[in-house]
């Protein structure tokens, strides 16, 4: 089978109901894939629902699963129903994230609590599952922010929070690469989702547009393919994180 064939194999997208991660969920659609398409709770449920129609109508097998993984045994529950369902799993790639912009000195425990929960706590455990039940020569992908690059204020527990993932990516590389496992994971730019603008004043969003060497925001439409890349053909890319920001922060 061609590396960059991912007809038949199994995929399992946590976040997988909307914005990146429906879009994801519906290119591999279109490729064959089957998918396992993870939503956090009622208020997504209706765009999960929309997006697995869509995978269906493509032709692929899918399934929707709920869960608040901030609880840990929920992520071991979304793995197993995928190999209950499926038998294995090939490919898994988290997308879920939590944005929080607020000056450092008003930030609370409890919201600090949450951030890191959702955006270092769920990505942590989220990769521990996939190495225990992915299938040898598996690819696991994270998506993380272009913010670790930047020089900022006003997103302390964002991209404070994203940080580890970069170093959990690095060890369950090299303590995976034995299967032939693959880990990586992406730091886009602001994209153009409604996950983004729920922050941001008009004039913050005019500035991120801005910012950006390329012009405009980030496009989901410009991370899916590296991520559809990464773990396909890009395999051999492991341990990183790689920027996508049309030059909005670099390294």
């Amino acid at each position: 089978m061609a590396r960059n064939d991912v007809k038949g194999q199994v995929i399992l997208i946590a976040g997988g109901g909307k914005n990146l991660g429906g879009l994801l969920s519906r290119d591999f659609a279109a490729k064959g894939a089957k998918l396992v398409i993870h939503y956090n709770s009622g208020s997504t449920k209706d765009d999960a629902e929309k997006t697995l129609a869509d995978v269906k109508s493509a032709g692929a097998e899918a399934v929707l699963v709920q869960g608040d993984l901030t609880k840990i045994e929920n992520i071991s529950k979304l793995f197993d129903a995928a190999t209950e369902q499926f038998g294995g799993i090939d490919i898994a790639v988290n997308t879920v994230g939590k944005v929080l912009k607020k000056p450092f000195v008003d930030t609370t425990e409890a919201e600090y609590d949450s951030m890191s929960d959702i955006n270092s706590k769920v990505a942590y455990f989220f990769i521990q599952e996939a190495g225990k039940k992915l299938n040898d020569n598996g690819k696991i992908c994270t998506i993380v922010t272009s913010l670790l690059a930047a020089y900022t204020g006003l997103y302390s527990t964002y991209e404070g929070m994203k940080a580890p993932v970069e170093h959990f990516t690095r060890a369950a590389s090299k303590e995976f690469g034995g299967r032939g496992i693959s880990v990586t994971a992406v730091a886009p730019g602001p994209m153009d989702t409604p996950f983004f603008y729920g922050q941001e004043a008009p004039e913050a969003v005019a500035y991120h547009k801005s910012a950006s060497a390329l012009g405009g925001l980030t496009d989901i439409r410009d991370i899916a393919p590296l991520v559809e890349f990464l773990v396909t053909d890009g395999w051999w890319i492991t341990g990183q994180t790689i920027f996508a920001n049309g030059g909005y922060t670099t390294r």
